[in-house]
């Protein structure tokens, strides 16, 4: 299921794939995840989670950024996730997005995997 894109070309785009894979929901966000954007994310994983999907994947490997909003976004997945006896699962961060997880401490309450295969193998 492909979403929509938000903002103009220089800024703000952001495209959301989903796809679910045995108990995981899989969820490719594309481009820049920030206060624009945050909503083209935060709808699939809340459909997953009301689905009773509770094992969300995030693929980061087409991320190419993310501020605050995008990361309070996936910081409330978790917590709906976690209640509901699943988790959040990163995969393939990019540098940059890596280091606001860094910087801002969340890397210690989320699963991170070097890869998507990775991911899955959990």
């Amino acid at each position: 299921m492909e979403r929509g894109t938000v903002g103009s070309a220089n800024r703000g785009r952001l495209r959301v794939a989903v796809r679910t894979e045995g108990q995981s929901e899989i969820v490719t966000p594309a481009g820049e995840l920030d206060h624009h954007t945050a909503e083209l994310l935060r709808e699939p994983l809340e459909n997953a989670l009301e689905a009773g999907r509770a094992r969300l994947v995030i693929d980061c490997s087409a991320l190419d950024f993310c501020d605050s909003t995008g990361l309070n976004v996936l910081l409330g997945a978790r917590l709906k996730a976690e209640a509901a006896g699943g988790a959040v699962h990163l995969a393939a961060m990019q540098p940059v997005v890596a280091r606001v997880f860094e910087i801002t401490g969340a890397e210690a309450v989320f699963t991170i995997h070097e890869s998507l295969e990775d991911a899955m193998e959990e």
